[in-house]
C-alpha cells in the first residue's frame, strides 16, 4: 500500500508526487497517456511557447533586423522544421520529468485510473490489462480539456482546438479565432507573424477580459497595427461550418447586424473545462459543482477528506504554476507543515510579444470593491534598455493603496513582462509599499527599471525619467 497516489502527471501532479517523495512518502504516480507532463508539456504551455518564439524570430528577421544593420535575403518559413523543433523540445522536457520522478523514487504507472473504493484505484492499462493500487491518500490532478461549442462542432480538421493548432501542416492564409483570451491571442499571434490573416471574434467588449482593461486595450492596438489582426468585439457566434477546404463563421453584432467570415481554419479557444470523466467519483461520494469542478476546502480536501484535488479540476485560474503551488501545499500539509497559497498572487501571463502580465487586483476590481487607490505608470519608450533593444511598446502600471501605499496590483505590457511580474508577486507577498520598491536599487540598463519608475510615479509622482 502506498502513502500517496497521484492521478495525473501534469505540473500539479508530478510536482506533488516529487515533493511528497522528498518528504519521505511512498508515492505512486498514475498517468493515462504514454507521455508524462500533462497538457502543459504536451499540448499546452511548452509547445505554444516554442512556436511563439520561433514565429517571433521570423517576424523580427523580416521586420526589425534591417534596423540593427542585419540584412536578410530570401527569408522563408519551413513549417515542418519549426514543428520538428517544437516536438524535440517537448521530448526533452517530458524525458526530464521522467528522470526527476525516477530520481525521487516515485513509482510511475501508466493506465487509466478510476476509483473502486475510497482507498483503491483500478488501473486499466493501454493493452487492456487491469490491476489495483491502494493508497492512504489520493490526489486528483487530471487537468482540463478544451471547451467545445454546440454551434461549432470540432472536427479536428477545419474546426480545431489549440491541440490541432499546435501541429498544423500548413500556414493558413486566413485563420478565424473564436475567443480573444490567452489561448486565442497567443496562437493567433503565432500565425499572424508567419503571414496569416487572423480574425478574432470575441463575445466580450475587450480582449483578455480577466486581466486589467488597460492590458487588453494595448494588446488589441498593437496586434492591429503591427500584426494586421482584425477584431470583431461583442459579437456572438451563431454558426461555424466546414465548407470544403475551409470554414464559414456567422455571428451577430450588438446591433443585430450579421457577420460572415470565411477562412482556412476556425480555432475554437473559448476556454477549458475540468477533465473528470471515467474517474468513478460517484463510487466514493464526490459530487461535482455546477461548473463540473471538484469542490474542495481551503486545504484542498474533497468531500472525502483523505482524497484531494488540485489544478484545473478545482476552482481558480487554470494555470500550471497555480497547480504546482497546490501540489506542494498538499504534500507539505500531509507532512505536518503549514504551507499556504495566496490565490490573489497567482500571476497571469499572455506570451504574445510584447508580453502581457498581471498580478493582484485590477483597477476594475478595486473600483468595484470601493478600495481607494493611486496609480503609478511608466512607459517603456522612456526606458534606456527598451530603446537599445527596439522594444519600446508598453508600460508598467502599479496600483497602490491611497493611504498606506501597499502595492495592490501590478500590470505590465511590454518586453519581458512575463519575467518582470515575479518582482510584483514577491513585493506583494511581503506586503511591500510602492516606496519600498522605489527605494530598491535596480540594475541599469534593464527592463525592470520600469517597475521601479512606476512605483516612484505612484509615490507622490516622483518618477525620474519621464
Amino acid at each position: 500500500m502506498y502513502d500517496l497516489a497521484v492521478i495525473g502527471s501534469g505540473p500539479g501532479g508530478y510536482v506533488c508526487a516529487i515533493r511528497a517523495a522528498q518528504l519521505g512518502f511512498k508515492v505512486v504516480l498514475l498517468e493515462k497517456y504514454a507521455s508524462l507532463g500533462g497538457t502543459c508539456l504536451n499540448v499546452g504551455c511548452i509547445p505554444s511557447k516554442s512556436l511563439l518564439d520561433s514565429s517571433e524570430h521570423y517576424y523580427n528577421a523580416q521586420n526589425h533586423f534591417k534596423g540593427h544593420g542585419i540584412l536578410c535575403k530570401d527569408l522563408s518559413v519551413d513549417l515542418s522544421k519549426m514543428m520538428a523543433r517544437k516536438d524535440s523540445v517537448l521530448r526533452e522536457l517530458c524525458q526530464g520529468v521522467a528522470y526527476l520522478l525516477k530520481k525521487n523514487k516515485v513509482d510511475v504507472q501508466h493506465g487509466h485510473a478510476s476509483f473502486e473504493d475510497p482507498h483503491k484505484l483500478l488501473i486499466s492499462g493501454p493493452k487492456g490489462e487491469k490491476k489495483s493500487v491502494q493508497a492512504k491518500y489520493i490526489v486528483i490532478a487530471t487537468g482540463s480539456k478544451p471547451i467545445s461549442l454546440p454551434f461549432a462542432e470540432i472536427d479536428k480538421k477545419r474546426i480545431i482546438t489549440s491541440t490541432e493548432a499546435l501541429s498544423l501542416k500548413e500556414i493558413p492564409q486566413n485563420l478565424i479565432v473564436i475567443g480573444g483570451g490567452v489561448i486565442g491571442m497567443e496562437l493567433g499571434s503565432v500565425y499572424a507573424r508567419l503571414g496569416t490573416q487572423v480574425s478574432v471574434v470575441e463575445y466580450a467588449s475587450r480582449l483578455i477580459p480577466s486581466m486589467d482593461a488597460a492590458l487588453g486595450k494595448e494588446l488589441q492596438s498593437f496586434s492591429q497595427k503591427r500584426l494586421g489582426m482584425e477584431f470583431f468585439m461583442r459579437h456572438k457566434v451563431t454558426q461555424v461550418k466546414a465548407r470544403g477546404k475551409g470554414v464559414e463563421l456567422r455571428a451577430e453584432s450588438p446591433k443585430g447586424d450579421s457577420l460572415i467570415l470565411k477562412g482556412d481554419y476556425a480555432l475554437v479557444s473559448v476556454g477549458r473545462k475540468p477533465y473528470t470523466e471515467g474517474l468513478g467519483l460517484e463510487k466514493v461520494g464526490i459530487q461535482l459543482d455546477e461548473k463540473g469542478r471538484i469542490p474542495v476546502t481551503d486545504r484542498l480536501n474533497t468531500q472525502v477528506p483523505h482524497i484531494f484535488a488540485l489544478g484545473d479540476v478545482i476552482r481558480g485560474p487554470m494555470l500550471a504554476h497555480k497547480a504546482e503551488e497546490e501540489g506542494v501545499l498538499i504534500a507539505e500539509q500531509l507532512a505536518g507543515q503549514k504551507p499556504h497559497v495566496n490565490y490573489l498572487l497567482i500571476p497571469n501571463v499572455v506570451y504574445t510579444w510584447p508580453e502581457v502580465s498581471g498580478v493582484g487586483y485590477t483597477e476594475e476590481e478595486l473600483k468595484e470593491k470601493g478600495i481607494s487607490y493611486k496609480t503609478g505608470h511608466f512607459p517603456f519608450k522612456a526606458l534606456g534598455r527598451a530603446k537599445a533593444s527596439g522594444d519600446q511598446e508598453g508600460f508598467v502600471k502599479i496600483l497602490a493603496h491611497l493611504e498606506h501605499d501597499e502595492i495592490l496590483g501590478v500590470h505590465i505590457f511590454g518586453a519581458r513582462a512575463a519575467d518582470m511580474i515575479s518582482e510584483g508577486v514577491l513585493a506583494m507577498e511581503y506586503r511591500a509599499s510602492a516606496e519600498d520598491v522605489a527605494r530598491t536599487s535596480h540594475a541599469h540598463p534593464t527592463y525592470s527599471e520600469a517597475f521601479k519608475e512606476a512605483c516612484l510615479a505612484a509615490t507622490e509622482n516622483r518618477a525620474i525619467h519621464v
